[in-house]
């Protein structure tokens, strides 16, 4: 088992998540976070930390597709290690449904 980030992470990027986690397995693109599935250690601290639900264990239901997405984006990204402001306009893109579709960014963000 390992944590994924799914699309409530898009263009909220919150980072409590970062602060927690005690093997550092956090990659940062240019407007979400993913995990990598491999570094996780499947602890879960980083689960509760989120503010828009974002993090989830890999063993519900449908989340296949994200644990895709953060494997291959965990390989590409820069790691991220410390908290970082979230986008100014964060608050305006929680709840917002299929995010993913229509603001996801392929670029890496900045990391650490």
């Amino acid at each position: 088992m390992t944590y994924i980030v799914n699309d409530n992470c898009i263009r909220c990027k919150f980072m409590d998540c970062i602060e927690v986690c005690p093997v550092d397995c956090f990659y940062e693109g240019e407007n979400m976070l993913v995990i990598h599935p491999d570094e996780c250690i499947d602890c879960g601290v980083c689960e509760p930390e989120c503010p828009v639900d974002a993090i989830k264990p890999d063993t519900e239901p449908g989340l296949e597709k994200w644990l895709k997405v953060n494997a291959e984006y965990a390989a590409k990204w820069p790691n991220i290690t410390a908290k970082g402001e979230p986008p100014a306009d964060a608050k305006e893109f929680e709840g917002v449904e299929g995010k993913f579709e229509k603001f996801f960014s392929p670029e890496p963000g900045e990391g650490d």
